[in-house]
């Protein structure tokens, strides 16, 4: 057999340490056999004065899934808390099995976590779990989103008030607009705060934006008519149309004046880094 390349080795040793099961049985799994016999494994991995070749690849093997779960623990706290030790290790487990880590970074080993939560029948309460899990993945996405400068009080003030209603606004990178239908903003908060009393996963519309300034994750709590009217705005519709179609719809209370004085919080928080004129 000719002598392996780098790339080749690399790849037998991800096929090994991500291969569930013992470690004898990852190296001798066809997948990868296919790249190295599993006579040779010693041809690439040396023994040393205590451990033979397949036992110092046992180390990276045992350590694969521990590893998962402790960088999937840092980004998703409220989700193990609320699966418990116990239900979070299993749902790691099944998860990396799945989408096992195939990057030098962990940054976006979780990106589908939500969407095979939606698909997995024995997760308790797995909508609520589905809505905790896409909010705390949003977080992850917004703090690792690329910095830009917002709009500034200057910036503002030098826009002529006639220029106002066909002005088109374009958010930070750094901000997420997210819709549920638990109230998991709520929850992850009673966790971050240690406290003992934690919603319980009951049905009710809730909506969130998240958004990064000066390097710190905000999460901002928002009424329906709010999330609509920042949606419009965040998807290039005027301010004017966006406020009009907010004071139609009438979902609630709000008045033209409510709504612009959340504009003006939205724009005095950071979520903004443009104005332009409508297009045509």
């Amino acid at each position: 057999m000719p002598e392996l390349r780098l790339t080749a080795i690399q790849r037998w040793m991800q096929q090994v340490v991500v291969h569930p099961g013992s470690v004898e049985g990852a190296v001798a799994s066809a997948e990868a056999q296919k790249i190295l016999p599993a006579e040779r494994v010693g041809d690439v991995i040396l023994p040393s004065r205590s451990l033979q070749p397949t036992e110092r690849m046992g180390i990276y093997h045992g350590m694969y899934l521990i590893r998962m779960e402790e960088a999937l623990q840092s980004d998703y706290a409220a989700l193990q808390h609320f699966l418990g030790e116990r239900g979070f290790r299993r749902l790691v487990r099944d998860y990396v099995l799945a989408f096992p880590s195939r990057s030098f970074s962990l940054n976006r080993l979780s990106d589908h976590l939500p969407a095979f939560i939606k698909s997995r029948s024995r997760i308790k309460s797995r909508g609520f779990c589905h809505d905790l899990a896409r909010l705390e993945l949003a977080i992850t996405h917004v703090f690792d989103e690329a910095e830009a400068p917002v709009l500034s009080p200057a910036d503002v003030a030098a826009v002529p008030p006639e220029f106002w209603e066909n002005a088109r606004l374009t958010p930070i990178p750094a901000f997420r607009l997210l819709s549920f239908r638990y109230p998991v903003n709520d929850y992850l908060q009673s966790v971050r705060d240690d406290t003992h009393d934690h919603p319980r996963p009951r049905l009710r519309d809730a909506f969130v934006a998240i958004y990064r300034r000066d390097y710190g994750v905000y999460r901002l709590d928002l009424q329906r008519t709010a999330h609509d009217l920042l949606s419009d705005l965040a998807s290039g519709r005027s301010l004017g149309e966006a406020v009009t179609r907010a004071v139609r719809k009438g979902r609630n209370a709000a008045g033209q004046e409510e709504l612009f004085r959340w504009f003006r919080e939205w724009v005095s928080g950071g979520i903004f880094r443009k104005i332009a004129p409508a297009s045509g």
